[in-house]
């Protein structure tokens, strides 16, 4: 369930950005792709109070987290999602 763990690009990942990784997953356990908007949007959020910024690759290493174990149909959601949410945040950010 968790073998993203092993990934080689977590070994040199910020230990702040990979605790904040490991709660986002642990949040998405179980859930379909509808319902990983507000958990996405919550990880954005506590990044941005602590002033962190994910890289592209560190955003891809977190997409390829959220559908790990979930349907193609799932992970078309997700992807849905990941447009919304970041349609929000850059009008939020103009």
């Amino acid at each position: 369930m968790n073998e993203w763990m092993n990934n080689p690009l977590l070994h040199d990942i910020d230990p702040v950005k990979l605790d904040l990784i490991q709660k986002a997953a642990a949040q998405v356990s179980g859930k379909s792709g509808k319902e990983l908007a507000p958990v996405m949007l919550a990880l954005i959020t506590s990044a941005n109070r602590q002033k962190i910024q994910f890289s592209q690759e560190e955003i891809s290493l977190i997409l390829g987290i959220l559908k790990e174990g979930k349907s193609k149909e799932e992970q078309a959601q997700i992807d849905r999602t990941i447009q919304m949410v970041t349609s929000l945040i850059q009008k939020n950010t103009k």
